[in-house]
């Protein structure tokens, strides 16, 4: 077990652990959960009292819902090549392409709202580290809606994570095994006896379980040919193992030889330690510092071992250990872009964000949601920061504290009036909007057209509440707030000094909303800030 911390812990603390473990959130908030202690306010995050689904999904994305939804796609493509036998070549082509571009029309626009939910989700959960670790998950076990192209399959995808959010990793490998969206994205689905794909076989060592180095060439193909009669029913979205496609044959794996199927395959998997090891480093790097030592690794481990692979007793671990709390892991960590926007908001107490800006931002900042770039999910770190992605990270910074105060011309709308609307930020007919603001081929055209939309919704920070009339009469205390408020920690002093010095600017003058707004955009745009 990894040294423990005292039971004794700061404000600077309390505020590191809701950082990591899960967005950030304001003064108020810090200081609650501060006077918790550092064993409660842990068991409180390892046991929300917010129930799983407290963000309702969309229609579409119920099980029930998706289900019919598929059914129903299923009777249309039987009717198209009903009708289309009749017809002449042409006419049936642009029968097909017709329906094929309304399903995908469909498909875009779920799509965008599936990542609007999910956003907002995690912004407003009063259970981060379900909410962190579903995006753990994600990441762990990567999956793309660009192949996968069902956006409910993702969705359903997305229950399975945080419901499983710091359960059991084997049982969790089990399921993603028989997960629609994982088939139809590592192609188990097309795997059959004489003709096993090796996809899932080979990331589900390398990357999900074992990591390179921990089996061989000859494991994989045996493995393959285990995985193999797996299949998903397009009608209900339910998965069963096929014995008919199944390669029924002796495999050896691990040494070990017997008529495998991919559940005894995940099995063999989990008696190798090295599968412990994977997840306890990946678990290390994710909430405190990236190249963990082997020490801490294996103490990790061998925690996760000892709870036959439950990730509670390891999380907890880590945020009580010692190790968590020093210098070298706190604020040393790059935000990822998702981190980024959420922590802004929750520290600026907005509980909302505009759903088409939300997605283009992380577009550019390269974490777009249910989309990673491939099956080994996004690179960390400092592949975070380019010139490119810091420039976006200001401008974000810029319009979510002053976009509101300087709408494009006639584009201002109050949120009365935007409720008023019937359109509000998460809801289809905004997610509509923007989808198709950003079929605009010219990406300047397409960015400034979902700016557009976005700033019809937006109203920014209240900044009152942020910085009280009264403090603002008073320069240095002022900023030590806001300090505290975007930073949790002292500054260096020539960073603070500038702040002060722009703030003492304005003494003897109205220090309006306006002027907060732009002391709270040089404070984001520092390169202190990208830290957490």
């Amino acid at each position: 077990m990894l040294p423990q911390a005292s039971d004794s812990w700061t404000l600077v603390e309390a505020a590191h652990l809701l950082n990591r473990a899960g967005f950030g959130g304001s003064p108020q908030e810090i200081r609650e959960f501060h006077a918790l202690g550092r064993s409660k306010a842990v068991d409180s995050l390892l046991k929300p009292d917010e129930p799983v689904g407290a963000t309702p999904v969309p229609l579409w994305a119920t099980r029930e819902q998706a289900i019919a939804d598929m059914r129903e796609r299923a009777e249309q493509r039987r009717m198209v090549q009903e009708a289309t036998r009749t017809m002449s070549a042409e006419d049936a082509e642009k029968v097909r392409k017709e329906t094929f571009q309304a399903a995908q029309r469909e498909n875009r626009e779920r799509g965008i709202e599936a990542q609007g939910w999910w956003f907002r989700a995690m912004l407003v959960t009063r259970a981060p580290l379900r909410e962190k670790m579903t995006l753990f998950w994600h990441d762990h076990f990567a999956t793309s809606i660009q192949k996968v192209r069902l956006p409910a399959l993702m969705m359903l995808q997305n229950d399975l994570f945080r419901r499983q959010a710091t359960g059991n990793f084997r049982q969790l490998t089990h399921a993603v095994l028989r997960d629609p969206a994982m088939m139809l994205y590592l192609d188990t689905q097309s795997s059959k006896k004489g003709k096993p794909n090796e996809n899932f076989a080979r990331e589900v060592m390398e990357l999900f379980t074992l990591g390179e180095g921990h089996y061989t060439e000859q494991d994989i193909r045996e493995a393959a040919r285990a995985f193999t009669g797996y299949q998903m029913n397009r009608s209900d979205a339910t998965v069963r193992h096929n014995k008919r496609q199944w390669d029924e044959g002796d495999k050896t794996i691990f040494g070990k030889t017997g008529k495998f199927t991919g559940d005894d395959v995940v099995d063999l998997i989990f008696e190798k330690p090295e599968a412990a090891k994977l997840l306890a480093g990946k678990l290390w790097e994710y909430f405190a510092a990236e190249d963990p030592s082997p020490e801490t690794v294996e103490a990790l481990a061998a925690t996760l071992r000892g709870a036959n692979y439950e990730t509670a007793p390891v999380l907890r671990e880590i945020f009580l250990s010692k190790a968590f709390y020093s210098d070298a892991v706190v604020r040393n960590q790059i935000k990822s872009p998702v981190q980024y926007f959420i922590q802004l908001l929750k520290q600026l107490e907005l509980r909302e964000a505009p759903q088409g800006y939300t997605r283009l931002v992380l577009e550019q900042l390269g974490q777009v949601l249910f989309q990673p770039p491939n099956v080994a999910g996004w690179d960390w770190g400092k592949a975070w920061i380019n010139t490119n992605t810091l420039l976006t990270r200001y401008n974000l910074a810029g319009f979510i504290t002053k976009g509101s105060q300087e709408p494009p011309a006639g584009m201002a709308m109050s949120r009365g009036e935007a409720m008023d609307s019937g359109m509000e930020m998460n809801s289809p007919d905004a997610a509509k909007a923007v989808a198709k603001a950003a079929k605009k081929k010219a990406p300047g055209d397409r960015v400034a057209n979902v700016m557009a939309v976005a700033a019809r919704f937006w109203t920014g920070p209240d900044y009152d509440k942020i910085v009280p009339r009264s403090l603002r009469k008073r320069p240095e205390e002022m900023v030590d707030s806001m300090i505290f408020r975007f930073f949790q920690s002292p500054l260096p002093a020539k960073h603070r000094d500038r702040f002060v010095a722009l703030a003492k600017e304005k003494e003897g003058v109205v220090f309006t909303n306006h002027e907060v707004a732009e002391l709270t955009h040089l404070m984001l745009s520092t390169p202190d800030y990208q830290l957490t």
